[in-house]
C-alpha cells in the first residue's frame, strides 16, 4: 500500500493521504510528493482544482511523523529535522499561495503537519467528527507549518488561547477561528467530491449553517486573559476563580512546555504585526532549526510516543523560570540557515 496516491481525476488533481491505520502522519517522502504534484498541476490547463482528503475516518492527518525525528536526535543527528522542517514548510507556502483552488476535506483529526497541508487552501470543509488543533506546545514545539498565521488571524485573542493550550476546536469552532470554511455533513462529501471532479469549479460547495462555536461563546473571557505581551502576562491575568474558558485551558497549559509556549506568544504576535505566510514560517523555523538540540521537543516525542508515560520533564518547572535570553536565542534570526523562499515560484 502506497502512503499517497496522487492522481488526476476529471478536471482535478486529487490528493490522498493513504496511511489511514497511523491516522494519515505525514511523511517527509510524502510532504515532498505533494509538493511534486502541486508542482505539475501548476500550469496543467486539464486541472482546475486540487482535491485532497485522507483515507478513512478517523482522521484526515493527525501530524507530522515524528518518530524518525526522535531517532536521528538521540545520535546528535539535528540536520535531519532541519531539512524536513525547511521542506515541509516550502509546501506549506507553496498550498497557501498556489494559484488553483484547493479544496480540502478535514475528517477526524487535522492537527499539526495536518493543518500545514488542510487548512491553507482555498476551501477548507469540516464535518462532525473533526477536531483540530495546534497541538505544539504539548511536545515542546511551538505552533508551526504556517499555523501562527491562522492563529494571529484569529478573533480577538483566540490565537493565544488555542496556540499556547493545543485545545481541540470542533467544526463550529474552526470556522469561527479561521481553521476552516465550511461546515458539510460527511454523508454529503462523496457526491461532493465527484461533482468537483467532473466540474472542476468549487462553487458546487454549497454549505450547511455552522454549528455553534464554543470559543465565540468564550470570546471576551478569552480577550480578557490572552492580551498580554508576554507568556508571564497572561498567567497574571488568569483570576483566581476563572470563568469556564480560562479554568478549561490552563489545565491544558500547565501540561506544556514552558519554553514553547512563551516563544509561541511571541510569535503570533510578530505574524499579527506582519501577516504573511512567508513571515509566519521564517519565525517558526528559527525555533524549529535549534529545539532538537534545545532538548524539550525531543522530551515531548519521548513522553507522547516512545514510553507514552504522558509526563515530560520539561527543562524549565513553570513560565516564571524561562529566561528571556533563552527566548532570544531560540528566536535570532539564522542568516545565511534562514528558509530562501527564491528557490520557488
Amino acid at each position: 500500500m502506497t502512503d499517497i496516491i496522487i492522481r488526476k481525476s476529471g478536471r482535478a488533481g486529487h490528493i490522498t493521504l493513504n496511511r489511514p491505520k497511523a491516522l494519515n502522519a505525514l511523511t517527509w517522502d510524502m510532504c515532498l510528493a505533494i509538493e511534486s504534484a502541486l508542482d505539475n498541476w501548476r500550469n496543467d490547463p486539464d486541472v482546475a482544482l486540487i482535491l485532497i482528503d485522507g483515507a478513512g475516518d478517523r482522521a484526515f492527518c493527525s501530524g507530522g511523523d515524528i518518530a524518525e525525528m526522535y531517532a536521528t536526535a538521540g545520535r546528535g543527528d539535528y540536520d535531519y529535522g532541519q531539512r524536513f522542517w525547511r521542506d515541509e514548510y516550502r509546501l506549506n507556502a507553496k498550498i497557501y499561495n498556489y494559484p488553483k483552488p484547493i479544496v480540502t476535506f478535514l475528517q477526524g483529526f487535522t492537527m499539526g503537519g495536518g493543518v500545514g497541508v488542510g487548512c491553507h487552501g482555498s476551501h477548507r470543509i469540516v464535518c462532525d467528527s473533526s477536531q483540530i488543533a495546534m497541538p505544539e506546545c504539548g511536545i515542546g514545539l511551538v505552533p508551526d507549518v504556517g499555523g501562527s498565521l491562522i492563529l494571529a488571524k484569529a478573533p480577538g485573542h483566540c490565537g493565544e488561547f488555542l496556540g499556547l493550550s493545543g485545545d481541540r476546536m470542533n467544526a463550529g469552532d474552526a470556522i469561527y477561528a479561521g481553521f476552516a470554511d465550511s461546515y458539510i455533513p460527511e454523508s454529503e462529501w462523496e457526491a461532493l467530491k465527484t461533482a468537483l471532479i467532473d466540474s472542476g469549479d468549487p462553487a458546487v460547495i454549497k454549505p450547511h449553517p455552522a454549528p455553534e462555536s464554543r470559543l465565540a461563546g468564550w470570546q471576551s473571557e478569552i480577550d480578557a486573559t490572552f492580551a498580554g505581551d508576554t507568556l508571564g502576562d497572561i498567567y497574571r491575568a488568569m483570576h483566581a476563580t476563572p470563568g469556564p474558558a480560562i479554568a478549561h485551558t490552563r489545565k491544558l497549559m500547565d501540561r506544556n512546555a514552558p519554553l514553547a509556549m512563551s516563544v509561541a506568544t511571541q510569535i503570533i504576535h510578530q505574524v499579527r504585526a506582519d501577516p504573511r505566510i512567508e513571515n509566519a514560517l521564517d519565525h517558526e523555523f528559527r525555533y524549529t532549526y535549534h529545539c532538537a538540540e534545545q532538548g524539550d521537543f525531543i522530551e515531548g516525542i519521548r513522553a507522547a510516543i516512545i514510553d507514552r508515560d504522558r509526563n515530560p520533564k520539561w527543562q524549565h518547572a513553570s513560565w516564571a523560570d524561562v529566561p528571556a535570553s533563552e527566548v532570544q536565542r531560540m528566536t535570532a534570526p539564522l542568516g545565511e540557515n534562514a528558509l530562501q523562499w527564491e528557490d520557488y515560484p
